[in-house]
This record gives C-alpha cells, structure tokens and sequence, in this order.
C-alpha cells in the first residue's frame, strides 16, 4: 500500500489542556515522524499554540452532552462528514500523549479505509479499542455522529466510553494497531511494589507511543507523583504516609503509587 498523507489532528477545548500540551504534542510527532505531515488542532482558541499547528474552530455539535457518564464524548465533535480541509486518513491524537518512537508505520500499516484503534490494556478480554490515538477516514464516522446526535445520554448510558461506542459501531468495524506500539504509562511502565521505590517507570523497547489515561499525566511522571492526589515525595516520607488520616489509597494502592521522577518523560515530552 502506498504512503498515506501524514495528516495528524487533536483537539482541544476548555482550559484542563490548552497550548502547552498541543505544542508540546507537534513537538514530539516532529522530532519522531518523516517529513511531510500537517499537525491541525481543532480548539476552543488558539492563544498560544506555536504557527506550525493548523488550527481550526470545534466542529459543530449541537447537542447537549452526556451527564455521569466517563466517556470523553466531546471528541464526537470528529466524526462528521467535513473536518475543516482535510480528507481521507487522520491519525487522532490525545494531548497527554508522549512520542516516544518513529510515527510513520500509524501511517503505512492497514488499508487506507481502515479504522484502526490502540488496544485497551486494561479490558483484554473484550478486545476494546482505545481512542487516545487511532485512525479512521475522514467522513467514515458520519454514521455513529449522527446516531450520537439522536440520543446523546442514551447513546453514552448504552456504551458508557466513547471508545466502546466507535469499537462496536464502526461501518466496517475496526483494527488494532500491531502489539507494542502503544502503551500505557499506568500498566506496561509503572513499577509494581517494591520496585517502583528504586527504578524509574521502564519504556518499553517497542513503544512508539505512551498513553496517560486515569488521570496520571506526563507532568505527574516527570515530576514523580500518582496524580493530582499525590504529591512529590521521597521513599521515606510516602512510607510515613502510610500511617496517615488522609492518605489517598488503601494501604496496598498506595505502595504501588509511590513513583520516582521518569527522565524518558521529560525528554520525550519537551518542546
């Protein structure tokens, strides 16, 4: 199969992200990709983002969103049949992604047509996708917009993550990227007990990029806390939390979320 066009999209809305993670995110498809590509946000506003990221207005999706729900249903704004000029191929980016590997194989491998989702490693068994990074035709999604669009809260009270609804209702279903090429920092990184209090979180040797979901973002791992409910530590200090009133996690979590500064991260996520 041929090349396809490098297009690579994100999107951003609100203020839990904004420019930071955008320009750190081209950051880090440049440095790891073949010339040509385009980076194009679709944002809220662009204050702040670098010249080299397109931007371009939130599609429109007029439509109330789903209520006590924890998929990120917003990132329906994507699937309708225009996406400001582009056509054919896009490879979606989260913005809390590291590039760790060389992004040109999330463009060779499959059919141009192909939906191709990450695995999510934390439901094996129902071979689920995971949206943090995944490709899919521009237009290919119309069909499950406009089923989102009919009943929003009975569309995410059915299928509960976004995620679930693209891998079950995709036209023509859907594939899984090749094993290794995306991981998660939490599963495949993070060291069990008692290890994670003397080595760093490992990088796989074949992870092309790293995913943050469940809150655990670059700028925890960097700076070596488990989210926003823990704070940088030493060993000993965390061991002494152990005993205290307000410490976040059973005793057991709490061992496991003790994290040393990740210096891969740091590199990876630099702009």
């Amino acid at each position: 199969m041929p090349d396809l066009p490098k297009q690579v999209i994100c999107i951003n809305w609100g203020t839990r992200y904004g420019a930071p993670y955008v320009n750190r995110l081209y950051a880090g498809v440049a440095r790891n990709i073949t010339p040509p590509f385009t980076f194009t946000c679709f944002t809220d506003t662009a204050e702040g983002m670098r010249p080299e990221v397109r931007t371009f207005p939130l599609p429109p999706l007029d439509v109330p969103m789903p209520t006590g729900t924890k998929g990120i249903w917003p990132k329906a704004r994507l699937w309708g049949a225009e996406l400001g000029d582009l056509a054919g191929p896009v490879l979606f980016m989260d913005l809390d992604l590291v590039v760790t590997g060389t992004m040109d194989g999330f463009f060779t491998e499959g059919r141009p047509e192909d939906v191709i989702l990450a695995r999510n490693p934390s439901t094996p068994f129902e071979k689920l996708g995971q949206t943090s990074l995944f490709r899919f035709p521009v237009g290919k999604l119309l069909p499950l917009q406009e089923k989102f669009k009919a009943d929003p809260q009975g569309v995410a009270d059915a299928f509960k993550f976004e995620q679930r609804f693209v891998t079950r209702e995709a036209p023509g279903g859907i594939a899984f990227w090749p094993r290794g090429w995306v991981r998660s920092f939490r599963n495949d990184c993070a060291r069990p007990f008692p290890l994670n209090f003397f080595l760093q979180p490992r990088l796989p040797a074949e992870a092309r990029v790293v995913i943050f979901p469940g809150g655990l973002l670059p700028p925890h791992a960097i700076a070596g806390h488990w989210g926003r409910h823990y704070r940088p530590r030493t060993r000993l200090e965390h061991l002494r939390g152990l005993f205290s009133a307000d410490r976040p996690d059973p005793p057991l979590r709490y061992l496991r979320h003790f994290l040393l500064p990740t210096d891969w991260v740091a590199k990876a996520w630099a702009e």
